[in-house]
């Protein structure tokens, strides 16, 4: 009777855990997925997503986290339950989770553009933009060289890369939005970026700046 109430133990068990959601470590770079839950309210706080995989994964935000929807910058509290999202995550010392660099809600949109506003949305995104890379790479390193169409980034591991900067990159320092001109050679960056037809990287985001105080996380 022992032997048979341990091997009913051990089933319940194991089909109780294949049944949960497998709440992964959390990977840094792009990781897409649906909002599961985000803290409601603050400048800070934690979100979490479920990948096309079914993994679960959280995140750590501040007030440095960029929020964009729709080309335009948002807070934590305009994300919904359900909204597909792309996270820029980072490592950062001190911390249990993963930083979310940036949070962008990704198409289609929870509601329709009036008809009126195409023509400026349009004008935003290049006519070949749904042909190009979504940009899925990211690189970080030091700014080596730095013009108006392109920049030199020295990195850790892959040695130097020649990366050219589009019309629509976004730049953000310290979380906020700024000039392409804020930019500066020996600036350490962080660079979202793809490959365009020609197969050259291109840069969708350049971020600098401090990100996180390890001392202020809860």
């Amino acid at each position: 009777m022992h032997f048979r109430s341990s091997v009913v133990l051990v089933s319940s068990w194991f089909w109780f855990a294949i049944a949960l959601p497998a709440q992964q470590p959390t990977p840094v770079g792009l990781i897409r997925g649906q909002l599961l839950e985000c803290d409601p309210a603050g400048s800070e706080g934690e979100l979490s997503i479920r990948a096309s995989t079914n993994q679960v994964y959280r995140f750590r935000y501040d007030s440095k986290t960029y929020f964009e929807i729709e080309n335009r910058r948002t807070t934590a509290d305009g994300l919904r339950k359900g909204d597909p999202i792309e996270v820029l995550a980072d490592r950062v010392a001190g911390l249990n989770l993963s930083y979310a660099r940036t949070v962008h809600v990704l198409e289609p949109v929870r509601k329709q553009r009036p008809t009126f506003s195409l023509g400026r949305y349009r004008a935003y995104r290049s006519a070949l933009e749904p042909l190009l890379p979504s940009g899925d790479l990211t690189f970080s390193g030091v700014v080596q060289r730095l013009n108006g169409d392109w920049l030199l980034l020295r990195t850790r591991l892959d040695g130097e890369k020649r990366i050219l900067l589009r019309e629509d990159t976004h730049y953000l320092a310290e979380g906020a939005p700024v000039n392409a001109s804020a930019l500066k050679p020996n600036m350490r960056v962080f660079i979202r970026a793809g490959r365009n037809l020609d197969n050259d990287l291109e840069a969708y985001q350049v971020i600098w700046g401090a990100i996180l105080d390890p001392g202020s996380a809860r």
